[in-house]
């Protein structure tokens, strides 16, 4: 979506070399930083039931060839943000420096699901820099969407974790504010991406396709709210993996077809 914005901005469809050098970044990034989390909280998904068969604890992947892995992953990123401008190699620390601060942060602040949307949300931005060197209200906004919409659905992943965050010590805010209120607050903050979706509408030329992308994906989150109960947290997964898959692939096929057209 940063890529497409971006491009309708500059009223210039992107070069392939730009594109690569995109997925690369994203590639690099998300697999440092995916990586980052086991290898920092190997010794605490060791004592977790739901986590103990995760590569790391389970003796599957060496801690060292984990850090090998992330070693390499950065250096990925590190050279598609050198080759993308100069100003995106410069920002690549600041978001390498977010991933270790996200897999720390629920030894201190129960606010780990904020920092891992302000993760998520760097991806667009980042996208919208690589291609135009500057950043706008409208890119912000999107990043503030993706913000609030993985704040708000890996609070209710840490819905499973309950009892064991409480038992160890360990912060997030279902552990804080227990599961009904932690469900209202998903409710509020995917209402907030909804909302800041639709102001996307202001100043990009995105138009009807792109609203009803929009209320597609309001459909979808409805749904997978209608997945989590309080009562029932069976389909956690359900919700999780799949309904939040089939938001992100129809948010972005809806603005690359209004864009189109």
């Amino acid at each position: 979506m940063g890529v497409v914005l971006a491009s309708m901005k500059t009223g210039a469809p992107p070069g392939l070399g730009q594109i690569f050098w995109i997925c690369l970044a994203m590639v690099g990034a998300r697999s440092a930083a995916m990586g980052l989390n086991r290898a920092i909280d190997a010794r605490i998904d060791a004592q977790n039931p739901r986590t103990a068969e995760r590569h790391i604890p389970a003796g599957k992947v060496s801690a060292l060839e984990a850090w090998v892995f992330i070693a390499a992953s950065t250096l990925v990123m590190l050279l598609a943000a050198w080759m993308l401008n100069p100003l995106c190699f410069f920002l690549a620390p600041v978001a390498l420096g977010f991933f270790v601060l996200y897999a720390l942060c629920k030894r201190f602040t129960f606010l780990a699901h904020v920092v891992l949307g302000i993760c998520l949300a760097a991806a667009p931005v980042g996208a919208w820099i690589a291609l135009r060197g500057d950043i706008s209200w409208q890119i912000v906004a999107l990043g503030l969407a993706v913000l609030f919409w993985v704040a708000g659905f890996d609070i209710f992943y840490a819905l499973q974790d309950v009892d064991f965050d409480r038992e160890q010590g360990l912060h997030s805010i279902p552990s804080r504010l227990g599961v009904e209120r932690s469900i209202l607050l998903v409710r509020i903050f995917h209402i907030v991406m909804v909302l800041l979706l639709l102001l996307l509408m202001v100043g990009t030329g995105l138009g009807w396709i792109y609203f009803v992308g929009v209320v597609t994906v309001a459909g979808l989150l409805v749904y997978e709210h209608l997945l989590v109960t309080p009562d029932d947290l069976t389909k956690l997964d359900a919700a999780f993996f799949n309904m939040n898959g089939y938001i992100s692939v129809t948010i972005f096929a809806f603005t690359l077809l209004d864009a189109l057209w």
